[in-house]
Order: structure tokens, then C-alpha cells, then sequence
């Protein structure tokens, strides 16, 4: 089943983030998903080319999440360092 295969996937993925990683397994295969449907219709070449793409997609969705989470870091961090001003 396609399903089962993006789900180990994605657990393949999270082992290599940090362990309190906001995203679960579930979560990113259907945010996969999501952003699949949304793109319209798509010719599949086969089912090897369907999981490599959704796998591709669940790489991103990692890293817009990373890079996300370092934003709000760095806003956080000046918003702290302007109160700090006199």
C-alpha cells in the first residue's frame, strides 16, 4: 500500500530531526498530500515516480518548517534585544 510506504518514509525522515520535532509522521504524509492535490492534475509515470515526489515534497515541508521555526527564533531574539534598549 502507497500510504504505508510514505509513512515509513516520513519516520525515516523525523529520525534525522531533533526529538522534539513539532511534526509527526502522520502529519507529513498528509501535508504531502495537501500540496500534491493542490498542484492539479499530474500524470504519474508510475508508482515509483508518485512516492519519489511525495517523498521530495516531505523533504521540503521539513525544511519550510526548519526554517520557520529559526525565523521565529530570530524574531524572538530581536524583539528581545529592542526591549532591552534604554
Amino acid at each position: 500500500m502507497v500510504y504505508g510506504e510514505l509513512r515509513r518514509l516520513a519516520h525515516h525522515y523525523l529520525r534525522g530531526e531533533r526529538p522534539d520535532h513539532t511534526i509527526q509522521a502522520t502529519a507529513l504524509v498528509h501535508e504531502a498530500y495537501l500540496r500534491l492535490a493542490g498542484q492539479g492534475p499530474v500524470v504519474w509515470q508510475d508508482r515509483a515516480h508518485f512516492i519519489g515526489v511525495a517523498a521530495n515534497l516531505m523533504r521540503h515541508i521539513l525544511v519550510d518548517h526548519a526554517r520557520a521555526r529559526r525565523a521565529e527564533k530570530r524574531e524572538a531574539a530581536v524583539s528581545g534585544w529592542s526591549s532591552m534598549k534604554p
